[in-house]
């Protein structure tokens, strides 16, 4: 599959993304929607049950302890089974804690520790979904189309997020704590019948037999490992990725009662402000192909997390909620600049046959780190809720300045400035 074709005129006009992808696009749309009821409803539902920063941040936390824990595993499930059938189990798994935890809300015997498991077993679905679609990505559009295929991706994600649950979630938990979570039941319950429908080359990847070829021998979690160890700009990019994530989660560890306290938003407001950040991300998603077909991925992706750290920085220092929102908002569009690139850069670089592995070994490494930054924060947000989004950004900051060379000139010579054909 080409990315282009030549239209009449003599210009070249970019091939749709295919019906395939639709289905796999629709699919992730739906668990969206549900991730983002839950996303929002979850952490305003701990603050019913304690105001206490550190408990709040263990909320956001334990959301990235499947990543460090479960990643491998995830990835070696999805290298291994029905990358389809697993999407379907995974959001299965998810709807029936959805619907577990608005039992508990509605027969009043929920507490802190029952959100706590609630959302692990969240995280633990996400890493299998999550994996899963990565993986499916390649198969179902051609690797010119992957910086597009992303963007859509993550656009979905944050339109949805921001604009759609977010917002509906805050009306939904002032007029019933267990309303966010009965729909999101329902939205993780959508994509399980869409990720049946995908065809073959989304389930795996596809083996040399299948198209004449010598059947190739059986990829392990130590051949995923021995790969990324061996692959000197890869493994120099996830240590960079790491602490740039570990920075953003320090800083984002009291988002929320930031917001609440800090800036006096009402409860019921909360997802109208994070709306008013998501149109940040959602420029950046749809800006970031455009931008990387112009300028290259590398200079990009450091200038985006040039300017992620220096917005984040400006969100501490915001002296009212429009200008946070606003230095927010610019941050969330930089770090979705810097995630399109990122996301395409991995698809094309890492051999299909062991991705989810490696993808599995990437997130372990990097996510895995995030419920500890997530903690630290939160117990600086004791002193001051400010506090987190200065060190944080700062560190990002200082983090870019550090791997410009890295981002720009080990990008293009490790062969990952531009698609392949």
């Amino acid at each position: 599959m080409t990315a282009t074709e030549t239209a009449p005129a003599g210009r070249t006009a970019r091939v749709p993304l295919g019906r395939d992808f639709g289905k796999l696009w629709t699919a992730a749309a739906f668990s969206n929607l549900a991730d983002g009821l839950g996303r929002t409803a979850v952490p305003l539902i701990a603050t019913t049950l304690t105001r206490d920063p550190l408990a709040i941040s263990v909320i956001a936390a334990l959301a990235f302890v499947p990543w460090l824990v479960f990643g491998l595993p995830a990835g070696m499930i999805v290298d291994r089974f029905d990358r389809r059938v697993v999407m379907a189990a995974a959001n299965v798994l998810r709807a029936g804690v959805a619907l577990a935890l608005a039992v508990l809300t509605v027969a009043g015997g929920l507490s802190i520790w029952w959100l706590f498991l609630g959302v692990l077993v969240f995280g633990l679905g996400e890493t299998l979904f999550d994996n899963a679609t990565n993986a499916a990505i390649p198969g179902v559009v051609g690797r010119r189309q992957l910086d597009r295929a992303n963007g859509w991706m993550q656009a979905a994600q944050i339109t949805i997020d921001s604009f759609v649950a977010t917002p509906i979630a805050g009306i939904l938990f002032a007029v019933s704590l267990a309303l966010p979570l009965w729909l999101g039941a329902l939205g993780y319950i959508v994509p399980v019948a869409l990720a049946l429908l995908l065809p073959v080359s989304a389930a795996r990847a596809l083996r040399a037999s299948e198209t004449g070829a010598e059947e190739p021998a059986r990829v392990s979690t130590r051949d995923a490992l021995i790969f990324l160890w061996r692959h000197r700009y890869l493994r120099a990019m996830v240590v960079f990725t790491a602490v740039i994530g570990c920075a953003l989660s320090f800083a984002q560890a009291v988002v929320i009662l930031f917001f609440l306290e800090t800036l006096s938003v009402p409860a019921a407001a909360i997802g109208f402000v994070t709306a008013g950040i998501g149109i940040g991300a959602l420029g950046g998603s749809l800006l970031a192909p455009v931008l990387v077909e112009r300028f290259g991925r590398g200079p990009v992706m450091w200038a985006a997390v040039l300017a992620g750290g220096a917005m984040m920085l400006a969100t501490g220092l915001a002296p009212n909620v429009w200008t946070a929102v606003a230095a927010f908002a610019l941050s969330a569009c930089a770090i979705s600049i810097w995630n399109v690139p990122w996301g395409s850069l991995r698809q094309q670089i890492v051999p299909p046959e062991m991705f989810g592995r490696v993808l599995g070994v990437i997130r372990t490494l990097t996510w895995g780190l995030f419920p500890v930054a997530t903690v630290i924060g939160g117990w600086v947000g004791r002193a001051d809720l400010r506090m987190p989004f200065w060190i944080g950004g700062a560190v990002v900051i200082g983090a870019a300045l550090l791997g410009a060379r890295l981002v720009i000139v080990g990008t293009r010579r490790a062969g990952a400035e531009a698609p392949a054909d």
